[in-house]
């Protein structure tokens, strides 16, 4: 299976040549970034190195295309867009990372991506509707069929996937969701930002995207249809400083006030029972960023305070990996026939 890693110099794509380059099952190839386009990806990049040292070429659909099964697009919002319908039309598969698809109506993308829709203007409502959230947890069979993959943002897979479990069997109120979420500072991205300087966001802790954070809408539309009923909750995003590694706070409402907290672990154990790369902690063992750093692996451990009925998920995982690119390469497993974790036995070097 030949892949092309499109936009390969920011993160999510070191991210997936590092998971590629020694997976037998696939062949890389095509390296795109048109900043260092013309150039060798060794002198880039000696820390990751290929044996054949490809040249890093220029994105466009004819270099994509000739020689690739499947794209990652791993392409800042908008961006994709503009290549996605060439491909598929080409017979090119996509998994897509970025937002571009992952809204089931692109007049909602472009009410939350605004600044984006000013930009690229779009007119593939029908992609939008075609494309498969990969979330391989809750959507592996329809990953498998489809051609257009949209993966989830790092704090929706944060949220969901603890979440998904008791808003689908109707164990907690769709009123009163509260997510409270923390991440570290590659979830910003390569681009140079000033707020992502060692000196601004070194030795602290803040809050942003209050109310109106892009992830929020998501969160919600997906949630919304594991739930079969419309779910608004309220998302609070925090910026840690870490290099990686994202932890999410979940608090809901019990139907039932009488569930205890080994009652709830026992549900979430059985939920992902077949999914290797969740871990369900025992009660009272809360996890850490740390646990799951350079894994594709998510941590996750239940509390409920029987005082008030109260629910509390925690949540941790990479959020370069199980959060972006390692996610994306479950879905191209999926997508290719093989097991969805081929690939991603990855070790957590503590500490």
């Amino acid at each position: 299976m030949n892949v092309a890693i499109v936009g390969a110099t920011g993160y999510g794509g070191i991210q997936a040549v590092n998971l590629l380059k020694k997976n037998k099952k696939y062949k890389i190839s095509f390296l795109g970034g048109n900043k260092t386009s013309g150039s060798k990806w060794n002198d880039n990049f000696p820390f990751i190195y290929l044996d054949n040292d490809p040249y890093i070429e220029d994105i466009s659909v004819d270099n994509i295309s000739k020689n690739s099964d499947v794209a990652l697009l791993c392409l800042p919002n908008g961006i994709s867009s503009t290549l996605t319908r060439k491909l598929l039309d080409r017979g090119v598969k996509v998994i897509d990372l970025s937002a571009d698809y992952r809204y089931k109506s692109l007049d909602e993308w472009k009410k939350v991506y605004s600044k984006e829709a000013a930009i690229y203007k779009r007119s593939d409502d029908d992609l939008c509707k075609e494309a498969v959230y990969g979330l391989p947890e809750i959507n592996k069979e329809a990953i498998s069929k489809g051609r257009l993959i949209a993966c989830p943002g790092c704090y929706p897979t944060s949220a969901l996937i603890p979440l998904a479990p008791y808003i689908s069997q109707g164990i907690i109120e769709n009123e009163g969701i509260v997510i409270d979420s923390k991440s570290g500072t590659s979830g910003g991205g390569r681009e140079p930002n000033q707020k992502l300087l060692l000196s601004e966001c070194g030795e602290g802790l803040s809050a942003y995207g209050l109310i109106n954070h892009r992830h929020t809408s998501e969160i919600e539309q997906v949630a919304s249809l594991i739930s079969g009923n419309k779910i608004e909750l309220l998302f609070t995003p925090h910026l840690v400083p870490i290099t990686r590694g994202m932890h999410s706070t979940i608090y809901g409402r019990l139907r039932d006030p009488g569930l205890t907290s080994d009652d709830c672990r026992i549900l979430l154990d059985n939920y992902y029972r077949n999914f290797k790369n969740i871990k369900v902690l025992p009660v009272d063992t809360f996890p850490s960023t740390k646990w799951v750093k350079n894994t594709n692996q998510i941590f996750l451990s239940v509390k409920v305070d029987m005082r008030n009925g109260r629910i509390i998920i925690l949540s941790a995982l990479d959020n370069l990996l199980k959060g972006q690119t390692g996610q994306a390469i479950q879905n191209l497993n999926l997508m290719s026939g093989f097991s969805m974790d081929e690939g991603l036995d990855l070790t957590n070097n503590f500490p």
